[in-house]
């Protein structure tokens, strides 16, 4: 099993209701490695970052069985950089800068070694630059994920609707999905984001959990009850990096195998919000993972 991660690493700032940080490290491909992390230790990222990004930081993506040859390292540029303010509810935020630096001129290059990918997971990014990662693959990975978000369709929705059309998986939360669509209702959202090309569709809702379609089949996955919630940042990417590293374990892509990852997505962000970046998911254990996993089974379950 080979996965094949594209996305951003950067530098964030983040200021919650509980607290507040310097420049850490975030980015969506950032999240979506560790994450996958758990489930893998053959995963191979692209990405770029400017020379001041720590070489600490790619030997820590290492250690967790990333291969990081294609990772873009620009000399005398800036890594992409990202600060934002959550409000009181936390399921809002201000950007308060954004430094696109290095990803302003990304052109994602995909080692020969990557090319034949089994699983690819298209992070957060320019739809164009999605695009790209997909026309240099040697063949088609069994799976493509790709996320997205309102940004992108407010100024490249006609890239970003030819991008569909070519990969499994949508992954966007529910505002996202009415902007996509232009309905309200998330069940004739859904119909009308599947007929654009996606053969499933993940919308995710924060804290009230996350709905998984297809043509034919709905399903719902709760969110974890938490007692404490520093940080969302990075949250969607997180659930998006457990979902695609369970499919690429089990080697199932069947939508039965794709509930069941829906609820190590839930279980993998739920540990990332608990902490400011990506702390939280750098001690995690194996053992905790499944904990929550029952944990979530069983609030879900009635008699």
């Amino acid at each position: 099993m080979s996965l094949l991660v594209v996305g951003t690493v950067a530098f964030d700032a983040i200021e919650t209701p509980f607290g507040k940080t310097d420049k850490i490290v975030g980015g969506a491909a950032t999240y979506i490695c560790m994450s996958t992390s758990f489930f893998s230790r053959n995963i191979n990222l692209v990405s770029v970052v400017g020379d001041d990004f720590p070489e600490n930081e790619i030997k820590k993506l290492n250690k967790k069985g990333i291969n990081t040859s294609g990772l873009q390292i620009k000399k005398g540029e800036k890594t992409f950089f990202w600060s934002g303010k959550y409000h009181n509810n936390m399921n809002s935020r201000d950007t308060i800068e954004t430094q696109l630096n290095v990803l302003e001129k990304f052109d994602p290059i995909v080692p020969n070694e990557f090319k034949n990918s089994e699983y690819l997971m298209l992070g957060n990014l320019m739809p164009s630059v999605q695009k790209r990662v997909l026309d240099q693959m040697n063949k088609r990975p069994k799976l493509i994920v790709l996320d997205t978000m309102n940004f992108w369709m407010d100024h490249f929705m006609e890239d970003l609707k030819k991008a569909l059309k070519n990969v499994d998986v949508l992954t966007i939360n529910d505002e996202e999905a009415r902007q996509l669509s232009e309905e309200y209702s998330l069940m004739k959202a859904s119909r009308k984001i599947l007929e654009m090309g996606p053969k499933y569709l993940i919308i995710k809702k924060g804290e009230h959990g996350a709905f998984l379609f297809d043509k034919n089949k709905v399903f719902f996955a709760p969110a974890l009850p938490l007692e404490e919630v520093l940080d969302p940042t990075g949250a969607g990417d997180s659930f998006a990096g457990g979902f695609i590293g369970y499919i690429a374990k089990t080697k199932d892509i069947s939508f039965e195998n794709m509930k069941r990852a829906v609820l190590y997505g839930t279980v993998m962000a739920s540990f990332t919000v608990e902490k400011f970046g990506t702390e939280n998911l750098s001690v995690t254990t194996e053992d905790e993972i499944e904990g929550r996993l029952k944990r979530l089974k069983k609030i879900s379950q009635i008699s």
